[in-house]
């Protein structure tokens, strides 16, 4: 072996230990905009700790967790550049399947995976993760960003993230309470969310030969800008309405769409009914589906067609539930019924046409 041999390295390896610790260094100040009280110590531990004896108000605390990522949609932030907004994605997806058994989300963690690491990426990925925290009302206790040189190429990654909730035993939403004569409430969705991604990149690039940069009248915008419009995060509104009024489950629409994921929480015996004539779908759910050519009812199992969150309450609390949500900002109305199921095969179906 010769003298001026270099012997093999983990930087020679593509692994730049360096950029990791500068990653984390530029990612701090985010990360501390989403503490609570309740977390101890700070970012850089082997393990984030968050301190349990706070749920000793409660009589029974139940813990609810969950675990998401972003699917296809970080494809189109790496094409864009674009990296301060995949994080509020990933903590909705998150987030607003614990809220919707009636849980407190309490914290974060996430995982970025990446082909190498760019400091300044990682840190507006992580950045826009702690954003959408704050929206939540949930602390960010820790992470971790992995370099997988060989497997991803420099410029790829994958972000993926699990949350942890708390609710009282006795205030656990869910099937077992929802009546006949329920109303279903439908919250605006902020547009595809992070679901169906890829079925919307084959109809646009494939089919259509969009690019990214095509500027699309319906939008007012240009394509790639309407395809990252972050997920609306629904957990404190959500909150906020299980504290001031009756109600009995909440459904997250994500991958499946409206009616597969209502019919999650409806009970045997019971019938979910939404009608389609209550709203009009975003301008992106149309355009999407004459480009694509997609049916009516692929698109509606595919994506969340203009609803983000939905919530059963009583009939006589649906007023109610509906002033709570409008004066926080959110746009909902009564969308459908629970009935008797009646020889229905699922527990959730959409009836009549959309609006406009």
């Amino acid at each position: 072996m010769s003298e001026t041999t270099t012997g093999a390295s983990y930087a020679a390896a593509g692994v730049d230990i360096e950029a990791g610790d500068r990653a984390v260094e530029l990612m701090k100040e985010w990360v501390k905009k989403t503490r609570r009280p309740e977390v101890l110590g700070g970012l850089g531990g082997f393990a984030g700790l968050f301190d349990a004896s706070a749920l000793k108000r409660y009589e029974r605390p139940l813990l609810a967790s969950a675990t998401d990522g972003v699917g296809t949609k970080v494809d189109l932030a790496r094409k864009m550049g674009v990296y301060d907004t995949i994080g509020h994605d990933l903590v909705g997806m998150v987030v607003d399947d614990l809220v919707v058994c009636g849980a407190e989300p309490l914290f974060m963690t996430d995982y970025i995976c990446v082909g190498k690491v760019h400091p300044e990426r990682v840190a507006a990925i992580v950045k826009g993760i702690a954003e959408g925290c704050v929206l939540a009302g949930c602390a960010l206790v820790g992470g971790e960003t992995a370099e997988h040189p060989g497997l991803l190429g420099e410029d790829d990654f994958d972000v993926a993230g699990a949350g942890t909730g708390v609710v009282e035993a006795d205030r656990l939403l869910g099937a077992d309470r929802i009546r006949t004569g329920d109303a279903v409430i439908a919250m605006a969705s902020s547009g595809l969310h992070s679901n169906g991604y890829s079925l919307v990149r084959h109809v646009v690039f494939d089919r259509a030969g969009w690019s990214l940069d095509r500027e699309v009248a319906e939008f007012g915008r240009t394509l790639g800008e309407e395809l990252l419009e972050p997920t609306k995060i629904y957990s404190l509104d959500c909150l906020a309405l299980a504290r001031t009024t009756e109600v009995h489950a909440f459904s997250h629409i994500t991958g499946g769409g409206l009616a597969a994921n209502l019919a999650r929480v409806i009970p045997d015996g019971l019938h979910a009914t939404v009608d389609r004539s209550t709203w009009t779908p975003g301008a992106v759910f149309d355009v999407v589906g004459t480009a694509g050519r997609v049916e009516r009812l692929e698109l509606e199992k595919t994506l969340n067609m203009g609803v983000g969150m939905m919530a059963v309450v009583p009939r006589e609390s649906a007023d109610a539930a509906l002033t709570t949500l409008a004066d926080r900002g959110v746009d909902a109305w009564i969308a459908g019924e629970i009935t008797e199921r009646a020889g229905q095969a699922t527990g959730a179906t959409l009836t009549g046409d959309y609006a406009g």
